[in-house]
């Protein structure tokens, strides 16, 4: 049974991948959602952790984005019950799948259900981001996008104050495996000035690999339902440039090139797995904006600002990045 299982989510990234695992293995489901106001910025962590001695637990943690506060509620690991057919989690009084999400935690309660989700496309030999690595097995991290952008309806009652989300906007990925990079760059945005059908996420990762590593690096733009893909797997080039308030990635495609430069915003700890314990910590900002440019056969095709976007900095970054220098990139030090 667990083997049919694990081969059907090989092939649906965004349900349950863990059957049959018992020890050193996470799995999490990231929803965030974003008030029309932009007045709530939240973002709801899911998941299941199972340590090196096989001791396990259940969690939801809940990130404020706005007031820049997380909490972390416990549970039972036998109240943990995905569905082995689709995203689709029983948590407690807590659901959980690509059509909505109903929440009884302290101090956070009610339903925000998702409409017109926009899933990452699954293609032959490429089930969904990671490509042909969805296929390679011992992965240390995995990663899955569940919707780009969708929009909400609902209400949630948030410390006994009720807050409508009609009309805002969510994102929904996910990872899974024993242990986040040591270290990372994760960003994230879909609410974007002049355009609403436009969401960005992009990493760049420490990847071990058979005894070695090597840098990683995923990013999917989807731009009015075309999607633009930027990744180790697509043979696509990366720099990285960080200095104390910014994040500078490009990417440069065959025919394309995604150019995002992050500004650094308060943030708060949360906790992240370690050999599937839930013992590390890592900072997150919902209050970074992105300015991204995408240009095509090297014209510019999209030029907008991203607010309320995630951003993560993570671990040694003194191995992800391509030069130590704090200068913008010019026109003379492009990709080649």
């Amino acid at each position: 049974m667990n083997i049919t299982r694990t081969l059907r989510a090989v092939w649906n990234p965004d349900m349950y991948h863990g059957w049959g695992q018992t020890r050193s293995y996470f799995e999490g489901w990231y929803l965030k959602i974003v008030s029309p106001d932009g007045a709530q910025a939240l973002a709801v962590i899911p998941g299941i952790s199972m340590d090196t001695a096989g001791n396990q637990h259940a969690f939801i943690q809940v990130m404020d984005g706005t007031k820049c506060i997380a909490s972390y509620h416990e549970f039972e690991a036998q109240d943990f019950q995905p569905s082995d057919s689709r995203f689709e989690l029983r948590l407690g009084g807590n659901y959980f799948s690509s059509d909505r999400m109903t929440l009884d935690l302290p101090g956070l309660k009610g339903t925000v259900y998702f409409k017109d989700i926009n899933p990452w496309p699954s293609m032959l030999g490429a089930p969904g981001i990671m490509g042909w690595y969805s296929f390679v097995p011992f992965m240390q991290c995995n990663h899955g996008v569940v919707s780009v952008q969708h929009y909400l309806e609902g209400t949630l009652l948030i410390n006994g104050v009720s807050q409508s989300f009609e009309g805002g906007k969510g994102y929904i990925e996910k990872d899974w495996g024993s242990s986040f990079p040591k270290a990372y760059v994760w960003m994230q945005s879909n609410h974007f000035d002049k355009y609403d059908r436009a969401s960005l996420l992009a990493s760049v990762a420490h990847i071990p690999w058979l005894g070695t590593h090597f840098i990683g690096f995923i990013s999917g733009f989807w731009l009015d339902g075309q999607l633009y893909k930027f990744a180790t797997y697509t043979g696509a080039k990366k720099r990285l440039y960080i200095t104390d308030e910014t994040v500078e990635l490009i990417y440069k495609g065959p025919s394309s090139e995604l150019r995002i430069m992050a500004q650094q915003a308060a943030g708060t700890a949360l906790i992240s797995p370690l050999s599937g314990a839930m013992t590390g910590k890592i900072n997150e900002s919902l209050q970074a904006t992105l300015e991204v440019e995408l240009l095509v056969n090297g014209k510019t095709v999209f030029h907008d600002t991203g607010r309320h976007a995630g951003l993560e900095i993570a671990g040694a970054i003194e191995v992800l990045v391509d030069t130590k220098g704090k200068e913008r990139v010019n026109e003379s030090d492009q990709i080649q």
